[in-house]
């Protein structure tokens, strides 16, 4: 009889702890924004914020313009990554306290006893972060429009640059809402929120570069060598020549790439960069020369080389060079990839803060407060 009655008390607690509600939602978000409002520290901090950005941006102009350039794509990807910089340190502050202070300071149980459900509270505190986290955004847009005029790149860069940024803000604030749930002391939440972030960002690089002598085997590469003969001042045509050395197979590791922020805002960004058909041609703007960085990766390690060389003239593409290039410019975006496990990452955080404070409680960690 009493697992009878356990089951559908169970049953009825998942259920309430996942009921949406778009009122409740709105209710939480503005208790939320009405408390960060009322602080002067969080108006201080975009104070600073559009001081950073404004400064960093006067500089980059003042230096290329020095130079006989303007404004040019080299300030436009410069504050957008600066501004993508910023935003990843700033967002994990705005959600990381935000269930544990709470429950720490006593208010969330207030919120617990009403018949606002668990998955109303966490989304509502995510979409206030998120709110907050996205008036830093606006604060630094105006600049990075100020870097886009002078890129000359398409209009829909500017678009879709700064809907990423939102994207991936909100990617940060989930992150650090799911700790905040997890974690009962506020600074441990915190540091966890950074340490996170500071993972994809930063140590997803390091990874991918430690991971090279892991993935390095044997490849024989075809090379395409001029014939010089003691005596001469020009090569007596070219032969192949086949060596067999280790290299780094990237195309296994390039998904390490794919989760790093940088990348999925350089990736998504439509480019006026295209696959060269010249040999010496380079991408000449910032994101676009890490969003086919990261597609030579894809491709793993190149198996012909082009060396002949015949008196002043560039040697002409071999039929080789020429199929890889096209694969090349066939390949899928890595952005999608990357904004993927974002989100399943974000969906992860939210399910487990969603559980960590829906009532009637299970277990409680010492020294939690209930009322």
């Amino acid at each position: 009889m009493t697992a009878t009655r356990e089951a559908p008390a169970r049953a009825t607690r998942a259920r309430g702890a996942w009921h949406l509600t778009w009122s409740g939602i709105v209710l939480v978000a503005q208790l939320e924004m009405r408390q960060r409002l009322r602080s002067t520290k969080w108006k201080w901090a975009l104070a600073v914020f559009a001081v950073l950005v404004g400064a960093v941006t006067l500089l980059l102009e003042a230096t290329v313009s020095d130079q006989g350039g303007g404004p040019g794509d080299i300030v436009f990807g410069v504050i957008v990554f600066f501004v993508l910089f910023l935003g990843l340190l700033v967002s994990p502050t705005l959600s990381a306290t935000s269930i544990n202070g709470d429950n720490k300071e006593g208010t969330l149980a207030p919120l617990q006893a009403t018949t606002l459900s668990a998955v109303d509270i966490v989304v509502g505190k995510l979409l206030a972060a998120w709110a907050a986290s996205l008036a830093f955004l606006g604060v630094a847009v105006p600049f990075i429009v100020w870097g886009f005029i002078g890129s000359g790149a398409p209009l829909g860069t500017v678009l879709v640059t700064v809907l990423v940024l939102a994207l991936e803000l909100l990617v940060v604030c989930a992150l650090g809402l799911g700790w905040s749930a997890i974690v009962s002391r506020t600074s441990a939440s915190a540091v966890l929120s950074y340490v996170t972030v500071a993972t994809l960002s930063v140590l997803t690089l390091v990874f991918f570069g430690l991971s090279l002598v892991l993935v390095q085997e044997p490849v024989t590469v075809r090379t395409y060598d001029a014939n010089w003969e003691d005596g001469k001042d020009t090569p007596d045509g070219c032969t192949w020549t086949e060596y067999t050395y280790d290299q780094p197979r990237t195309d296994r590791t390039w998904w390490l790439l794919a989760a790093n922020p940088f990348v999925i805002v350089a990736d998504a960004a439509p480019s006026i960069d295209q696959v060269s058909t010249s040999r010496y041609d380079s991408p000449q703007t910032m994101l676009g020369s890490i969003k086919y960085a990261v597609r030579e990766a894809r491709l793993g390690p190149q198996t012909v080389q082009n060396n002949c060389w015949v008196g002043e003239r560039e040697p002409e593409l071999l039929p080789e060079e020429i199929a890889r290039r096209q694969q090349l410019t066939g390949l899928s975006a890595v952005w999608p990839w990357g904004l993927g496990f974002h989100a399943l990452l974000s969906a992860g955080a939210i399910w487990l803060a969603v559980r960590r404070i829906a009532v009637p409680h299970g277990k409680l960690s010492a020294g939690t407060r209930v009322a």
